[in-house]
């Protein structure tokens, strides 16, 4: 009598049907689970410095106001030109902004910084253009 052993032994057959339906599960699971809405937030700043100056503002007329171009400088300070006004400060930057902003609510306004302005005083100068309900804010490049 023969032993079951004599038999031929065969090699494990690995089936791929349970594997791909694996796979795919997880696929769905990793789309459905995405996020692909941008994050956007303000960047925490402090702009209430001290002083309060009161200067007066020349504005462009409403008719030749097609944008709004933020220039800073930076030689130890921060300095500010908004539509040739100079700005002493952010506070002043927001005045020219917000009055510019009431003649047209949708016009784009263009920050222009020296190369060796610091990326925080640009921050702030975005985070004023934020407060101050600008539409399009764009930075200028060289």
């Amino acid at each position: 009598m023969r032993s079951d052993f004599s038999r031929k032994r065969t090699t494990p057959e690995l089936r791929m049907t349970p594997m791909i339906d694996v796979v795919f599960l997880l696929l769905v699971f990793f789309v459905c689970t995405t996020n692909f809405a941008m994050l956007e937030g303000l960047l925490p700043t402090d702009l209430s410095l001290p002083g309060n100056t009161a200067t007066e503002i020349a504005l462009p007329p409403p008719d030749k106001l097609d944008i709004v171009r933020i220039i800073i400088s930076y030689d130890k300070t921060p300095r500010w030109r908004v539509e040739g006004n100079k700005c002493n400060s952010l506070q002043e930057v927001r005045a020219v902004l917000e009055k510019l902003i009431s003649i047209q609510q949708d016009i784009p306004v263009i920050i222009d910084s020296a190369d060796n302005v610091p990326m925080e005083h640009v921050i702030d100068v975005y985070d004023v253009c934020r407060l101050c309900s600008a539409v399009k804010i764009q930075f200028a490049a060289r």
